[in-house]
């Protein structure tokens, strides 16, 4: 049995189905009562109290750890899901981390979840870490806008980085959970090209058929946007990075073509299999 935290999110929710499409036996976990897969288990259970977590493991060969914003806060005890893991008999646990551990390493955000990382690395299990960049899931914070104004509102229009597909690190991680040769991997994942927001908005009206105007945003406008879903610090820490990204934020990681044999998506197929979120 394989247990994937997060299972509603726009990672979880396609790993859950690949793996059950797989033949595999999942329990899905999230916070929220949720509809999934048929054969797919569902339990209700929030991360931030790990002895929550502990009854799901009991016969799992296999774990998934997503560990949302908050987790990544001061005094979260993230390491006790790893820990449990192990104690629990688990053989495998894939961890999603965060490109920003190895390109920014000293923000408060990253050093927990480097953190994580050391534990992981250190429980006895057969691991695997994922530090995927940008998502390209994020334009979804503009679906309002579009949808009334067909605007799109955002910071630093033309300045780039390659967001990837969260279909392609929901695929990454069921390899790295199903095949022994990535056991001991850590795989940065990009998309395939380096995309602007203002780039982004086109990609968003061609799938439309419509014109998406774009507006520039100054980073205190989005800085207060932003934390209305997620830490404070977590927003500045994601603005540095898509205002002033480091060349190897902006770098083309080979990873995904390497686990799964083939490119990674580009932003326009993201835009055209989610069109009907903006209409």
């Amino acid at each position: 049995m394989i247990v994937v935290t997060g299972a509603t999110g726009n990672v979880g929710r396609p790993l859950t189905r690949t793996l059950a499409e797989a033949g595999q036996q999942v329990t899905a976990v999230s916070r929220h009562a949720a509809r999934m897969p048929d054969g797919v288990r569902h339990v209700v259970a929030d991360l931030a109290d790990p002895a929550g977590l502990r009854p799901v493991l009991a016969g799992a060969k296999a774990l998934f750890v997503l560990l949302s914003g908050d987790m990544h806060a001061a005094g979260a005890r993230s390491a006790e899901i790893i820990a449990d893991a192990a104690d629990s008999g688990v053989r495998r646990v894939v961890l999603l981390s965060s490109q920003g551990v190895a390109t920014r390493p000293f923000g408060r955000t990253r050093i927990a979840l480097r953190a994580v990382e050391d534990v992981l690395r250190e429980s006895g299990t057969e691991w695997a870490v994922l530090r995927p960049g940008g998502f390209a899931s994020n334009a979804l914070w503009w679906a309002g806008s579009i949808r009334a104004q067909r605007i799109v509102a955002a910071p630093f229009g033309d300045v780039g980085v390659p967001i990837i597909d969260p279909a392609d690190i929901a695929e990454v991680a069921a390899a790295c959970l199903l095949d022994d040769r990535h056991t001991g991997g850590v795989y940065e994942l990009t998309g395939p090209e380096v995309i602007t927001p203002r780039r982004q908005a086109e990609a968003i009206a061609a799938a439309l058929g419509e014109p998406v105007r774009f507006h520039d945003l100054s980073r205190e406008e989005a800085k207060a946007a932003m934390t209305a879903s997620m830490p404070a610090e977590l927003a500045d820490d994601t603005l540095d990075i898509l205002g002033s990204p480091s060349p190897a934020e902006q770098r083309i990681s080979p990873d995904v073509q390497r686990v799964l044999g083939r490119a990674p998506r580009p932003f326009a197929a993201w835009a055209a299999r989610n069109v009907d979120a903006f209409r």
